[in-house]
């Protein structure tokens, strides 16, 4: 059974950095583009970053664009998001994916990816 678990979340303070780590297991994901999508409270779940099979090509939100970095470690079938300058807006809970279901689909829509973890907290408070 294939499983995505991510980890590294908590509460920090506006300004701080973070890095969330998801790692999977029953299957390989190092041909497989991945990405971590953020549902706050209240709102629809948000593509935030992408990164291809290989980690030369990545894909991020506006908003976190000039703060954050998605990379990954094919030996290890991880994949990482280090979260810089956090701010309060960027409290939600973040959550893993795997197996986009193709090249003509649009990565930035949840819908879009067949595999999720189960989440990992992160607060920021001013």
């Amino acid at each position: 059974q294939v499983q995505l678990v991510e980890t590294g979340g908590g509460l920090v303070q506006a300004g701080d950095s973070l890095r969330l780590a998801c790692t999977a297991s029953g299957r390989s994901y190092y041909a497989n583009e991945m990405g971590w999508f953020r549902q706050a409270p209240g709102k629809e779940r948000e593509f935030v970053a992408s990164i291809s099979g290989n980690g030369l090509f990545t894909s991020y939100a506006d908003s976190v664009k000039a703060r954050w970095r998605i990379s990954r470690d094919n030996a290890k079938n991880a994949v990482y998001l280090q979260m810089n300058d956090l701010k309060e807006e960027d409290t939600a809970v973040y959550y893993c994916t795997g197996d986009l279901a193709g090249r003509n689909y649009n990565k930035r829509v949840a819908s879009s990816w067949g595999s999720w973890g189960q989440g990992t907290q992160v607060t920021v408070s001013s």
